[in-house]
């Protein structure tokens, strides 16, 4: 067998041999594809950044297909299923719509929106002072704390709530992404049912301040009250039961007057006498 002959045949098994080679990969790419498509699934995700008490319309969100292992779980499929719901939380472009961000079908939208099942929303009036210098916003935890006349003349300060939730600064629903404080002349808390009759009483009858917590920090404990005589040792406070004793205005008392003396008339003759005696036993 001469040499030519030699590399005609090493040649056609080469060929013979790449052409099996792309054969196989062609193959295998496609079964490949058609698994992938056949596992990918339909998913509901942000067309655009989305705020806080946004109504989620249909150009808010779009439909995107990934594989079914890449959908987290609560992730909705169609549309139909979000639109017309509330954003209680803040949703960036691209971001899948899960539960935990909107609120219920028929919660509506807005403030109401983010109330949790069971509380109330109440406002107070507050300052720079009483929002910490404004930085308070929403989503931010604090406590209450009441400053206020005990009865004694006695003035306390007493965190009457723990662990508030900020639903509102002024109109704002969301945080402020800088770090600028965020000041408003009213805050809005949610609360229990209960605790709300307290913030609307101690927002009435005496001064609230309020004091930030860090996010992390969920612990309550009992805090006594702080009394003005505890500050300033040398004052004594009057007692709580105490009460202004009323001085009487002093009676003088009049002495009975003398009995007025009686007379025995005496007539003898024509001769008249008049005897005038006093009772001593009546002096």
């Amino acid at each position: 067998m001469n040499r030519s002959r030699l590399l005609m045949i090493g040649g056609l098994a080469l060929a013979i041999g790449l052409l099996v080679s792309y054969s196989v990969y062609v193959k295998l790419r496609n079964q490949a594809g058609a698994d992938t498509s056949a596992n990918d699934v339909p998913v509901v995700v942000a067309a655009d950044d989305v705020a806080v008490g946004t109504k989620l319309a249909a150009n808010d969100v779009r439909v995107v297909t990934i594989p079914q292992s890449a959908v987290p779980p609560g992730a909705y499929s169609a549309v139909s299923k979000v639109v017309g719901r509330g954003a209680v939380w803040p949703i960036t472009k691209g971001e899948f719509i899960l539960p935990i961000k909107l609120a219920a079908a028929n919660a509506g939208t807005g403030l109401p929106s983010l109330i949790p099942q069971g509380m109330r929303a109440v406002s107070v009036r507050v300052n720079d002072v009483v929002s910490v210098a404004g930085f308070v916003q929403p989503g931010s935890h604090v406590d209450v704390m009441a400053t206020g006349d005990s009865g004694g003349n006695d003035h306390q300060t007493t965190t009457v709530l723990e662990n508030v939730y900020v639903l509102a600064v002024g109109k704002n629903l969301e945080r402020n992404a800088s770090t600028d404080a965020q000041t408003a002349s009213v805050i809005t808390f949610a609360v229990s049912p209960d605790d709300a009759q307290k913030l609307a009483l101690v927002s009435q009858e005496g001064r609230i301040q309020l004091s930030l917590r860090n996010p992390l920090d969920t612990k309550q404990t009992t805090i006594g009250a702080t009394r003005a005589s505890s500050l300033y040792p040398g004052e004594k406070p009057a007692p709580a039961d105490s009460k202004p004793k009323i001085r009487k205005a002093a009676v003088k008392s009049t002495p009975p007057h003398p009995p007025a003396p009686y007379q025995v008339e005496m007539i003898r003759g024509s001769k008249r006498d008049e005897t005038k005696f006093e009772d001593k036993d009546n002096k």
